[in-house]
C-alpha cells in the first residue's frame, strides 16, 4: 500500500532499520536450529555481526537495552509527527514484533523452559523454538523486503494494530 506517498530511497533505508532489532532478539530461540544447520547460522551471525556487536556493547552499558531502544523508537519515532508515515509505520510494525517475541518468551518461561530448553519435552521445546525464530525471521524479511520496494508490508493482526497506534 502505497496511499501516503511516494518513499525515497533514503526514508526505504530508514524504514528497514527498525526490523534489526527482532532479528537480533530472536537470536537465543535459534539455537537449536543452528546446532542441526551450522552453515545457516554463520550466515545469519555474520549478516548481523555489526549490529549485534553494537547491541552487546550497549547491552553491557545498560542492562536493559532491549527496553531503552523500544522507548526511544516509540517516542522519538513513532509518536514524532514531523517523521514520514512509511517510517513510522515500519517502526511501530518492528516494535509489535518485538513485544510478541517478548510475550513468547514469557510464556515459555511460565511454562517451564530452563536456558531457553523445555525440560520436560525436548523435541516440542525445540520446534517450538524453532518455530518463533522462523516466524520472527520471516516477518521481519518480508518486512524489510517490503520495505526497499517501497510498500507498506501487511502482516495480519500486526498491521491493524499499528494503524491504530500510527496516525
Amino acid at each position: 500500500m502505497v496511499w501516503r506517498g511516494s518513499s525515497s530511497p533514503r526514508d526505504r533505508v530508514f524504514a528497514c532499520l527498525p526490523y534489526i532489532l527482532p532479528l537480533i532478539e530472536a537470536i537465543p530461540f535459534s539455537i537449536a536450529l543452528f546446532n542441526q544447520l551450522p552453515q545457516l547460522g554463520a550466515i545469519y551471525l555474520t549478516l548481523l555481526a555489526p549490529f549485534l556487536a553494537v547491541y552487546t556493547f550497549l547491552g553491557s552499558i545498560f542492562p536493559f537495552i532491549g527496553l531503552v531502544i523500544f522507548f526511544a523508537l516509540f517516542l522519538l519515532v513513532v509518536r514524532n509527527e514531523r517523521i514520514r508515515h512509511f517510517i513510522r509505520y515500519n517502526t511501530m510494525q518492528s516494535i509489535l514484533i518485538s513485544i510478541a517475541l517478548s510475550l513468547m518468551t514469557l510464556c515459555l518461561q511460565l511454562l517451564g523452559t530452563v536456558g531457553f530448553e523445555l525440560s520436560s519435552i525436548p523435541v516440542l521445546g525445540e520446534a517450538i523454538f524453532n518455530l518463533i525464530f522462523l516466524a520472527v525471521v520471516a516477518a521481519s524479511t518480508y518486512s524489510i523486503v517490503q520495505c526497499i520496494r517501497g510498500r507498506y508490508a501487511e502482516i495480519p493482526i500486526v498491521s491493524d494494530a499499528v494503524y491504530a497506534q500510527v496516525r
